[in-house]
């Protein structure tokens, strides 16, 4: 674990992390040592930190919390302080996970950047009757 062997000023619990994480950067030798010398294995998928979210990803989030809220509401007059919770299918929809989304405050932005948004996320957000003004 990290924080709990330091030595010498190095915290090799956080070096060992690294090494399980970051398995594929190491060469064939290196893998070998840390296998049968150091009894170092790899981080399984389940262990390894999920992927960073691209914006497109964040802003078709969004997009299903605006849609969401415009199916349940009829309006799309988002509090600014309003929070949406989504449900993502992750596995292929074996598991399923609750997202909490400003979507108040995202809402406010879109209309803010009304002018720099392309055409084709102008029209979504049209679809769902956002208010531009």
């Amino acid at each position: 674990m990290a924080g709990e062997a330091v030595r010498q000023g190095e915290d090799l619990g956080r070096w060992v992390t690294s090494v399980r994480h970051g398995w594929d950067q190491l060469t064939g030798v290196q893998q070998w040592m840390c296998e049968q010398i150091l009894g170092i294995e790899p981080a399984t998928d389940a262990e390894k930190p999920k992927g960073r979210t691209s914006q497109a990803d964040k802003w078709a989030m969004h997009y299903a919390a605006a849609a969401q809220f415009f199916a349940r509401e009829g309006h799309l007059t988002v509090p600014r302080k309003h929070v949406e919770t989504i449900t993502l299918d992750v596995d292929g929809g074996q598991t399923q996970w609750d997202v909490p989304l400003k979507l108040g405050a995202w809402i406010d932005n879109q209309r803010r950047r009304a002018a720099t948004l392309t055409p084709e996320r102008v029209e979504q957000l049209s679809k769902v009757a956002m208010r531009w003004a």
